[in-house]
């Protein structure tokens, strides 16, 4: 174990290790996307299975790099009955990229590995890209208000590209990573957004919406996961550095409000209202966990 070393010598080596295990596993998605190109789309389950394989095991060796320089301390709370069996719709809190992390390593293979939404450009991202495609991450493309004004025609293209991208869910069990406050957490974001809640930014309903009515039948639940940091949020690379006060990681089961769904006004502001009482429950949690 490398325990010992200085936090800045921790972090460098982490973020190298991590690349060329990065660079090791995209080999095999490299190779299922030339197949998945060459063969008859019957094939993609099979593709999309054996990438899935793939990835989590990228994230098992990930965390045996973490763990070979630090010791992490996390209380989890709420540990359901999981299964990598089924479809779930993970929504949770966001402060840093370092959420990303610890959803994957206390979440991996215990539910399909956890997919969320990229925008188009970062399908063109260097080494990753490609894989974030073979895996079918959902693809979301939007238009600035600028350009819809001089295009009217691209109205509502920009979503029919997003529920396109989202039937591939369908294919094997997945789940789906909503961020709902669409961004990372600050002080100035919430003050600039007068948010209602003391440690979390308002949430948009729209993306988990999105995600019920497409799946329907398939979906089996909503995991609503708090992640809470003792004292500070770390950075990323603050994070594998060695990161010392403890990590609160809490996770909810709930069956899938009949209300939630994107096919009416009404149902939307219903879908609204639910995610505001669950907003502010995480809220009140929060509070619990760090002190007031």
């Amino acid at each position: 174990m490398l325990r010992f070393l200085p936090g800045p010598a921790k972090g460098c080596l982490s973020l190298v290790l991590i690349f060329f295990n990065t660079v090791f596993f995209c080999i095999p998605l490299y190779v299922t996307a030339l197949v998945r190109a060459l063969l008859p789309a019957s094939y993609e389950p099979a593709c999309t299975r054996f990438s899935m394989a793939a990835a989590e095991n990228w994230i098992s060796v990930n965390n045996i790099i973490i763990d070979t320089f630090q010791n992490l301390t996390v209380t989890v709370t709420g540990e359901p009955e999981l299964s990598r069996d089924r479809w779930y719709l993970v929504i949770c809190n966001h402060q840093s990229w370092t959420d990303i992390l610890i959803l994957q390593r206390l979440l991996n293979r215990k539910i399909p590995f956890l997919k969320f939404f990229i925008k188009q450009e970062l399908i063109y991202t260097p080494i990753i890209g490609l894989c974030w495609w073979v895996l079918d991450f959902p693809i979301m493309k939007r238009y600035s208000r600028d350009k819809l004004r001089k295009n009217p025609h691209l109205k509502g293209k920009d979503l029919a590209t997003t529920l396109k991208s989202a039937e591939k869910f369908k294919l094997t069990p997945v789940s789906v990573l909503n961020f709902l406050e669409g961004t990372r957490f600050t002080k100035e974001k919430q003050e600039k957004q007068k948010s209602p809640y003391q440690r979390l930014l308002k949430p948009k309903s729209g993306g988990a919406a999105m995600v019920v009515d497409s799946l329907k039948d398939h979906l089996d639940s909503i995991l609503d996961v708090t992640i809470a940091y003792k004292q500070r949020t770390p950075t990323f690379f603050e994070f594998l550095c060695g990161h010392k006060p403890e990590i609160f990681f809490t996770i909810d089961q709930i069956p899938v409000p009949a209300e939630i769904s994107a096919n009416s006004i009404s149902s939307a502001k219903a879908t609204q209202h639910w995610i505001a009482d669950r907003w502010q429950n995480k809220d009140n949690l929060l509070s619990e966990l760090l002190g007031r």
